[in-house]
């Protein structure tokens, strides 16, 4: 008789192989049909309201891996955060905005863009912009990724820029804005003022040089025996192109310095880097002449080295005497210290560059070099002067644009700064960085100790795409103007028709009727041409997104941004926040690590080390691209490589492979009919279930606590745990008992609510996979619009748990010796086997607590056998002799001829 018919074999149309690159647009588009975001949105209105504000990406491309782990990691946080039982609404956004853009139109445009007017320009950009954000917005989707996209918040719509004009209003209408004419980091190539956060620091090779400065004033206060000798002031310097802006030589008043005689010529430096300098200067060994008066340096004049003008010699703190000569060269036009050295000792602040970071005629000997470039002239003009005592090459880190990836300058021009420290702003930022949590915790001392050492936040840029700073220049006076009814009128025509209004429109049309000029009573105005810094644009968003959006807190739960933006958009939205609000615009501040190599390098094409979210996809699919997102730890950097996907393509595959058994063996299963309570199930199905309900509280304190890999690590060890243990045990209670036994369906239960509750956990991670198997749990209704299990307290059992556990402990022994012997050939598979155990003691107990051993041990038949005390346990296989059934394959001694074992004639029945 063929008995196959008669057994409880699976049944699913749940495919093993996944093919998630087809599947996931299907799920996209059921998504699409369902308007699942909405219908989420909907059934979680009445809850709690938890927001993660997205951080805009900028429109200039298509998305890489580091833009796709961002994106992923903000939906998992979202997800996880509905199905805890928040009403989580995301609006993602755009950064639309500042040079990225513009770089790229002014090289589609090329020669034409001299023929174009700024408001030309400006069209242009916002239709690149509009472009990509389009096509970002799908590749977004793509990943699954659930939100707002039909109305996402982008700083280029007309009611976002109206808001950041009102913002830069409100700092202004306060007096934190002032114009003012300061050394700013400067691109040459981009023709802009940079702020910090547009700056990379990479490794330069930079021209060092050593300059003697030669005394004009009576060197005798300094030394006695100096009087009417010449004595040089020897500096040292990275950057010789700013030698020709020198205006003074700083010391620190704490230094000692020695005066040097070579010949004719006394050398002053720190006493303590003397004995470095002297080889280094070819010069031999020095007559020691003493020290010199520190406090008589003060107030002493030098001679520039190449022109007619004077250099003063002024005290400065920040002179250091790690390197160098222990004397610094300042140039106010080219650096923060020096120019707030050179306002505090009256030093002219001299910067004889142009927008392209080339002299000008001012310094008729480079005039036209770019300064970078400029090095080995100066070094030529000062060693044609004797001032040149050495040259080195020095690497060193050195700032770049972000951007056009050149070095860049300090370069002195007339700038708008928010001051730092009117109405105490740093002072009270700082205060309020203690009232965020920062995950991880060492993103408070990043950020702190940037707000604590920044300067004033130069917020103008010279460039045609932005908001523009929205400021009028007196005709008369030549004041800068600016009053509440500008700002009302220019918000409502903003808001109307964008902020291109500023170059479409005539003075006349912006100011209000009767403007005039409150310094001299002028009403002829002249609008300024800077647009505002990139950074101010996405630093309001919590007022343009947030604020404006009723169904949004004003003040968000999260920003979640990569660790680049503690000097970026946490930075520039924490000072817009506080200046004009008061408060931090954000609870929680959560950072990600950069996405590097397999090997920890970082990615480059030049390398050919990248991976494409594109590629991902079409090779693996979106969810193994969103499990790699969860797997790693995020706080570190996060490696990528085909080897890393390749084993989490294995890891989703078991889990796939588990919920299609499952699926496979719930198929005549109606949990609402035939689920059976704890007290009709066995030991092992209990222990099932207290894991289960242990990890499903493991689980949502990990997404509480943003601990993704967590989640990965438990579910895939309790996944290998069914797979490789109760499955397997199991199987023969799902095929050969009657189908409605109180056995099979008592596992049943237990394996409907594993599938369950795993589904909905991993939803946040594996979206499209989860919503494959809901489908197959729950026909009608979506996993997203379900919550997480809750863990029953009544199956969280930990003491029988840890017996059972003793009892797998034997298990594992037992095991061993069934895997000899099949390595012996004694037995061949295991139900071949008959086992004689023989334990004493705990094992003894733990061993007959168990009516099913054979079942357990998946053999034919298991004696156990009580030992002496304290004889250590032993295990005998031998192969049965017994016939085997036809029907199960158990060998057993009742089963004669065609029949089959009393537990087959049971189920037969």
């Amino acid at each position: 008789m063929d008995y196959k018919d008669t057994l409880n074999l699976p049944k699913t149309d749940f495919p093993m192989k996944a093919g998630l690159p087809a599947l996931e647009p299907k799920i996209l588009k059921k998504w699409s049909e369902l308007d699942l975001y909405h219908r989420i949105l909907e059934r979680g209105k009445d809850r709690p309201v938890w927001v993660l504000h997205d951080g805009p990406p900028y429109a200039n491309g298509r998305i890489h891996v580091g833009t796709a782990l961002n994106k992923v990691l903000k939906d998992i946080i979202v997800k996880s955060k509905t199905m805890l039982g928040f009403h989580s609404p995301y609006v993602p956004g755009w950064d639309c905005h500042g040079l990225p853009i513009e770089h790229q139109v002014d090289k589609l445009l090329g020669p034409k863009k001299a023929q174009m007017n700024k408001a030309d320009v400006r069209r242009q950009c916002r239709e690149y912009a509009k472009k990509f954000i389009q096509i970002q917005s799908e590749e977004f989707q793509r990943l699954g990724v659930l939100g707002e996209w039909g109305d996402p918040y982008l700083t280029m719509n007309y009611e976002f820029e109206a808001i950041i004009a009102r913002e830069l209003g409100k700092m202004i209408l306060d007096g934190r804005l002032y114009h003012s004419l300061k050394p700013v980091l400067w691109c040459g190539s981009c023709r802009t003022a940079l702020a910090e956060a547009e700056v990379e620091y990479e490794n330069h090779v930079s021209d060092s040089i050593f300059v003697a400065f030669k005394l004009v004033s009576d060197p005798a206060p300094l030394l006695a025996e100096l009087s009417g000798q010449d004595v040089e002031l020897v500096i040292w310097t990275t950057t010789p192109w700013t030698i020709p802006s020198n205006m003074g030589v700083a010391y620190n008043p704490a230094f000692t310095y020695g005066a040097y005689r070579f010949g004719a010529r006394v050398f002053v430096v720190a006493r303590s880097l003397a004995p470095t300098l002297w080889p280094r200067f070819g010069l031999g060994e020095p007559e020691d002449l003493g020290n010199v008066k520190t406090e008589a340096l003060s107030g002493l004049v030098c001679r520039h080295p190449l022109y007619d003008r004077e250099s003063k010699i002024v005290p400065a703190a920040y002179v250091t005497d790690d390197q160098g000569t222990g004397l610094v060269h300042t140039a106010p036009g080219h650096g923060r210290e020096d120019f707030e050295t050179g306002q505090n000792f009256n030093l002219p602040t001299f910067s004889p560059l142009d927008d392209q970071a080339r002299f000008t005629d001012e310094v008729p000997d480079l005039s036209g070099i770019r300064v970078l470039e400029a090095n080995p002239k100066v070094i030529e003009l000062l060693r044609e002067k004797g001032a040149l005592l050495g040259s080195e090459k020095l690497s060193h880190q050195y700032p770049h644009c972000w951007r056009c990836k050149k070095p860049v300058v300090f370069r002195s021009t007339p700038q708008w700064f928010v001051s730092m420290e009117k109405f105490d702003l740093r002072k009270e930022t700082l205060k309020s960085i203690d009232q965020v949590a920062w995950i991880p915790k060492w993103g408070r001392e990043r950020i702190y100790g940037m707000i604590e050492n920044r300067p004033d936040w130069c917020v103008s840029r010279q460039r045609s795409w932005g908001v523009p700073i929205t400021l009028f220049f007196c005709n008369s006076c030549g004041k800068w103007h600016y009053s509440k009814a500008i700002g009302e009128k220019l918000f409502s025509l903003i808001k109307e028709k964008g902020a291109d209004v500023w170059f479409d429109l005539t003075e006349k049309e912006l100011l209000p009727d009767g403007e005039k000029c409150l310094a001299c009573g002028s009403a002829e105005f002249t609008k300024e041409t800077d647009i505002l810094d990139v950074w101010f644009d996405s630093g309001c968003s919590f007022a343009a997104c947030c604020e404006l959006r009723a169904y949004l807190p004003d003040r968000p739960n999260m920003y979640l941004e990569g660790s680049d933006q503690h000097r970026g958009w946490f930075h520039s939205s924490l000072l817009v926040s506080m200046a004009n609000r008061g408060r931090a615009p954000y609870h929680e501040v959560l950072t990600h690590g950069y996405v590097v190599d397999g090997a920890g390098k970082k990615m480059s094409k030049s390398l050919g080390n990248t991976m494409e979210p594109d590629d991902i996809i079409k090779k693996y699919g979106a969810d193994i691209l969103r499990l790699w997102v969860s797997a790693e730890n995020y706080q570190d950097d996060i490696r990528i490589s085909n080897q890393i996907m390749d084993m989490l393509a294995k890891a989703y595959f078991n889990f796939r492979n588990t919920a299609r058994f499952i699926l496979g063996n719930v198929h005549d299963f109606d949990p609402k009919v035939d689920a059976l309570g704890p007290e009709k199930m066995d030991k092992l199905d209990k222990y099932v279930l207290h894991q289960l309900n242990v990890l499903i509280d493991k689980v949502k304190t990990a997404y509480s606590d943003y601990e993704f890999y967590a989640i990965y690590q438990s579910i895939n060890k309790f996944v290998v745990f069914l797979s490789s243990l109760y499955h397997d045990v199991i199987k023969d209670r799902l095929y050969t008992f009657k189908a409605k036994s109180d056995e099979r369906r008592a596992t049943q239960t237990v394996m409907r609510e594993v599938l369950s509750s795993l589904t909905r956990l991993m939803a946040p991670i594996l979206s499209f996979t989860a919503e494959e198997i809901w489908s197959r749990l729950e026909p009608d209704e979506s996993v997203f619009l379900t919550d997480f299990p809750n863990a029953d307290p009544a199956l969280v059992r930990p003491e029988e748990a840890a017996e059972f556990e003793k009892f797998l402990d034997l298990r594992a022994v037992i095991y061993k010796s069934l895997e000899e012997a099949r390595q012996t050939k004694t037995i061949g598979g295991g139900l071949e086997a008959e086992l004689t155990v023989t334990a004493s003691g705990a094992d003894y107990e733990t061993l007959s607590g168990h009516d099913n051993l054979a079942e357990l041990f998946i053999v034919s038949q298991v004696s156990l056998k009580k030992g002496r005390d304290g004889e250590p346990l032993k295990v005998l296989v031998k192969a049965s002799q017994n016939a085997k059934c036809p029907r199960c394959w158990i060998r057993h001694p009742e089963v004669k001829g065609d029949g089959v074992c009393p537990k087959c004639q049971k189920a037969l029945a």
